[in-house]
């Protein structure tokens, strides 16, 4: 979905197919932007599928300087985590081997496509586990 940071920006869902784009929304976290407005963030279902243009990209801060490191990966599966933890971070990519990275985390300017959204929940675990994280203002 979208996290909690992103909820004072326009948004949609996303669609198979969709060219996304990582971007700072300038409210104090990064999200996949849509192509046809880089001002609206794209709201991702948790068990999406996302192949990037490029091997996947992480931001990390150092003392004296932002460096990157490489994934080693071009595919990932949208999941959100610690939901129940409010006004943190919540979306995240999960790579072929396990290793999960906030989606806040990566670099801006990389390029993803969707190429497949998760089934359609049928229980009511699915629903829960598709629903967005409550924000407790």
């Amino acid at each position: 979905m979208c996290d909690y940071s992103l909820q004072n920006v326009k948004s949609r869902a996303a669609k198979v197919g969709d060219e996304l784009t990582t971007t700072n929304f300038g409210a104090g976290t990064r999200g996949f932007a849509a192509p046809e407005d880089a001002s609206m963030a794209v709201c991702v279902l948790p068990g999406t599928e996302l192949s990037f243009a490029r091997e996947i990209m992480v931001a990390e801060q150092r003392i004296l300087f932002d460096a990157a490191r490489a994934t080693g990966h071009v595919t990932a599966i949208f999941r959100q985590v610690d939901k129940e933890i409010p006004h943190r971070h919540h979306d995240a990519l999960e790579f072929p081997d396990g290793q999960m990275v906030l989606l806040t985390s990566l670099c801006e300017g990389q390029h993803a496509t969707v190429l497949q959204l998760p089934a359609q929940p049928v229980t009511a675990k699915e629903v829960e586990e598709q629903t967005r994280a409550a924000f407790v203002g």
